[in-house]
């Protein structure tokens, strides 16, 4: 990740309009920043979310509330919970989440 021409600002997450996207099952509400071509993004997972795609953007996550579960391609699953995060680079591990209970999560990528 290269880091320029942002200059330093705070982000009141409550006053960033959220969009709802919908999975398979379940919706996420995202509010988003774009700072050049860094998106940064609060999302909160509904509870019985499912994933509509697999994803292999890139990204950096940290799991605030809640429990996520990530699938890869290759079967393997994973777990974060509060206070855990993961990090999978551009176009590494095809990926897709799915929460029961519901998550928040801070995202860049």
């Amino acid at each position: 990740m290269n880091i320029k021409d942002i200059p330093f600002g705070t982000t009141d997450w409550e006053d960033v309009a959220p969009t709802e996207h919908s999975g398979e099952k379940g919706s996420a509400l995202w509010h988003t920043k774009q700072f050049g071509n860094i998106r940064v993004r609060m999302v909160e997972y509904s509870p019985g979310y499912l994933a509509d795609h697999w994803c292999s953007k890139g990204h950096i996550l940290l799991c605030l509330e809640g429990e996520l579960h990530t699938e890869l391609a290759d079967g393997r699953v994973f777990v974060l919970r509060t206070g855990m995060s993961y990090q999978v680079a551009d176009n590494a591990e095809s990926h897709r989440s799915f929460t029961s209970t519901g998550a928040k999560l801070f995202i860049v990528d």
